[in-house]
C-alpha cells in the first residue's frame, strides 16, 4: 500500500478527533453560558439536606453518576450510586426521607428511573434531575432540574452519547466543586478521605514519623574534638552531626559540606574543637510540623539535613532527604 493513501486516512483520522473535541468543548462552553439561579437552588437543596446524596442513572449517563458520587463522597458530602434496575428489586430501601436523588437521563424518559421516581418522591426524598430535555417526563417531576442539553453529538451518527456524557460530566463536576467550596471542604480534610494517595501522604505525614530519634541522631557535645564529631558522622550516616550543649539545646550542626571546607584549610583533626569549626545557630523544626514543610524548608535553603528540636531548643530528631525519600514524601 502506497503510503498516499496511509497519510489521507491519517489526516482523517486526526480531522475527526479534532471534530469531536471540539463538538465536546462547544457543549461544555454552551453549559457555562446557560448556568442560572436553578444551579444554585441544586447546591442550597443539597447543602440543607441531613441525609445522603443518592445518584442513580442507567447505561452511559450512569458511569457518569458513579463518577458524581465518588466525587461527592471524597470532597465532604456523604454520597453513593444506585443502579436505576437495581433499586427497583430491593435497592430503593438503602433510600430515607432525609436524602436527595440526583437522576441521570439525557432523554429524561428513561423507564427505569420513571419507576423510581415516584416511589422516592413519596418517601419525601428531594429531586435533582439531569437531564437534556426540560420538558421531559423526568424534568417535570423534579424539585430542580439541571439543563444539560448539547446542541448535538460528537458521533458522527449523532447517536452514541458522547457530546451530552461530557456535558453531564462537566455539570456534576461543577455541582460537586460548588459544594466542596460551600462546605469549607479543604486540602486536610480532602488528604483525610485519601490517606492512601500522594496527597494524603503529603498531608497526614508529619516529622515525628519519619525523623531519627534517640542513638539514631548524630550528637556530640559542644567541647568535642572535631575528630570525635567525625566519627559521629561516620557512624549515623546521615552526613552530619548536630553539637549540643550540656543542657542537649542544639548550639550548632557540623555537615560533609563543612568537612569539605576544614580539609581544604588544613585544619587539624586531632586538636581541633568542633566548636570552632561547626555553623552555628541551624536550621531546626518541630516533630509536629509537617514532613512536607520539612521537605519545601529544605529545598529552599539548599540543604540535605534538618535537626528537629523542641520549643526549647533540644535536639529531638533529625532527618535528612533519603529519610523523606523512603517516607514518599518527596
Amino acid at each position: 500500500m502506497s503510503s498516499a493513501p496511509i497519510a489521507a486516512a491519517h489526516a482523517r483520522v486526526v480531522d475527526l478527533a479534532r471534530r469531536v473535541l471540539a463538538i465536546e468543548a462547544e457543549a461544555v462552553q454552551a453549559l457555562a453560558d446557560r448556568l442560572d439561579e436553578t444551579f444554585t437552588r441544586a447546591v442550597d437543596l443539597i447543602l440543607a439536606s441531613r441525609g445522603r446524596v443518592i445518584v442513580s442513572g442507567i447505561g452511559k449517563t450512569g458511569h457518569i453518576g458513579r463518577k458524581f458520587a465518588a466525587t461527592l463522597a471524597s470532597t465532604g458530602t456523604p454520597a453513593y450510586f444506585v443502579h436505576a434496575a437495581e433499586a427497583a428489586h430491593g435497592d430503593l430501601g438503602m433510600i430515607t426521607a432525609n436524602d436527595v436523588l440526583v437522576a441521570i437521563s439525557y432523554s429524561g424518559s428513561s423507564e427505569e428511573l420513571l419507576k423510581i421516581v415516584p416511589l422516592v418522591k413519596r418517601q419525601g426524598a428531594r429531586l435533582i434531575a439531569l437531564t437534556g430535555n426540560p420538558d421531559s417526563p423526568l424534568a417535570r417531576e423534579a424539585d430542580v432540574h439541571l439543563n444539560g442539553a448539547v446542541r448535538e453529538e460528537a458521533c458522527p451518527l449523532n447517536l452514541a452519547p458522547t457530546a451530552s456524557t461530557t456535558a453531564a460530566l462537566a455539570l456534576t463536576d461543577a455541582l460537586a466543586v460548588a459544594l466542596l467550596d460551600a462546605r469549607g471542604f479543604g486540602p486536610d480534610d480532602f488528604a483525610r478521605s485519601h490517606p492512601g494517595g500522594a496527597l494524603g501522604r503529603r498531608l497526614l505525614t508529619h516529622v515525628s514519623d519519619v525523623m531519627r530519634s534517640g542513638t539514631a541522631i548524630p550528637q556530640v557535645g559542644e567541647h568535642a574534638l572535631l575528630g570525635d564529631a567525625l566519627m559521629e558522622m561516620t557512624r549515623a550516616g546521615m552526613g552530619m552531626t548536630a553539637i549540643v550543649d550540656s543542657d542537649g539545646r542544639i548550639v550548632g550542626i557540623y555537615t560533609d559540606g563543612d568537612l569539605r571546607r576544614s580539609l581544604a584549610s588544613g585544619c587539624n583533626f586531632s586538636t581541633a574543637q568542633v566548636v570552632d569549626v561547626m555553623k552555628r545557630g541551624p536550621q531546626t523544626i518541630q516533630a509536629g510540623a509537617l514532613a512536607v514543610e520539612a521537605a519545601e524548608m529544605m529545598e529552599r535553603l539548599r540543604i540535605s539535613q534538618l535537626l528537629v528540636a523542641d520549643p526549647a531548643g533540644r535536639l529531638v530528631g533529625a532527618l535528612n532527604h533519603h529519610d523523606l525519600m523512603l517516607a514518599k514524601v518527596i
